[in-house]
């Protein structure tokens, strides 16, 4: 059973897959009326990368007040509301049983239709939004999106908000995942893209001649060959005292390391637009915010006739508005889940 009333209210989002407790309201799978967004950056930054257990635990303190948060911001109530849409996988267990049991709560409490939600599938909603400058429309598909975050680097086709299928996906290290551990070696912090972005601005992108890894035959990524490399080269110019880099040094390493990923990423992007034919391209994920990633895609879309979609910073990084997009159309043409929704923390190939 499909849910009409969706149709006419609005859908409240809960995200908890990772690090960042985040609801919203959505009507109508596009018009966003509130987002927060509350991080733990600061506390897993403690310890150079994300404590599962401890990214639970804040959940389980921050979701109630977050979603009040929504609601007010918003000015509506539960009342209002047309349904609810959790992310239930892919994840991190704790992290998204959180998310999980309150929408539950909220589904038992309150009588509203209760949708899960596939985080990556939310990604590729975010483009939908009608706070990106260009939102995907339906007449823009079938369109390609690129979705490249700490855990993914995928290629998929977009048929509908709820139909895409995997095309190119991660063999080994995500793109965000190998920025993470290029930081860590560099000494340049957590949480790694936006570090080696920052000190990349200050570098030369042609400093280290980096390898752009190819798998042969495929549309898939993988970047753990271009991260040991990057570790060779720094082992090399340390010598056998394995004396610290200076900062010049260190900017134009992270200069050249983003150089290489973004390169890797757009070749096989545009590589996925030729196979396909489609003249729209998404992106999405938290890698979707960097700056040479964007420029590069702008330019070569340009050159090929194919028109670029890309949602606000604040939508590639995980967010609730995304999952409210995603969930209201699953609720439309699917119907809703109950209180037998599960979560996973691995995606399949296809989706």
């Amino acid at each position: 059973m499909t849910c009409a009333c969706a149709s006419e209210k609005l859908i409240l989002g809960l995200e908890t897959s990772c690090d960042e407790t985040a609801t919203a309201v959505v009507r109508d799978g596009r018009q966003v009326l509130s987002s927060i967004i509350a991080s733990q950056e600061q506390i897993h930054s403690l310890f150079g990368g994300i404590v599962p257990e401890i990214a639970s635990r804040k959940h389980t303190e921050l979701l109630t007040g977050v979603t009040q948060q929504a609601l007010d911001e918003a000015q509506v109530s539960f009342a209002d509301l047309g349904g609810i849409a959790v992310t239930n996988g892919p994840g991190l267990i704790g992290s998204l049983l959180v998310g999980v049991s309150a929408a539950k709560a909220y589904h038992a409490a309150t009588g509203l239709p209760l949708v899960g939600v596939n985080h990556l599938q939310a990604h590729v909603a975010a483009n939908f939004a009608d706070v990106c400058e260009k939102p995907l429309r339906d007449q823009d598909l079938p369109a390609v999106c690129l979705i490249v975050s700490g855990g993914h680097s995928d290629l998929v086709t977009i048929a509908d908000v709820t139909d895409y299928q995997v095309i190119g996906l991660t063999r080994d290290d995500a793109a965000g995942e190998a920025f993470d551990k290029a930081a860590r070696v560099l000494g340049l912090g957590y949480p790694g893209g936006p570090a080696i972005q920052k000190a990349a601005a200050a570098g030369n992108p042609q400093a280290f001649d980096l390898p752009r890894p190819q798998v042969s035959d495929s549309l898939d990524f993988s970047f753990s060959g271009l991260k040991t490399a990057l570790i060779r080269q720094l082992q090399e110019l340390q010598g056998e005292d394995q004396a610290p880099p200076d900062g010049q040094t260190v900017a134009d390493l992270a200069a050249s390391f983003q150089a290489a990923v973004v390169d890797t990423l757009v070749r096989n992007t545009m590589q996925a637009l030729a196979c396909t034919g489609v003249q729209h391209l998404a992106i999405a994920g938290g890698v979707a915010a960097n700056r040479l990633l964007r420029e590069k895609l702008s330019e070569d879309c340009a050159g090929a006739g194919v028109e670029l979609h890309c949602p606000p910073p604040e939508l590639c990084t995980d967010n609730a508005v995304m999952v409210a997009v995603a969930g209201y159309h699953l609720l439309m043409k699917g119907g809703p889940d109950n209180l037998d929704l599960e979560v996973f923390s691995a995606m399949p190939r296809a989706c």
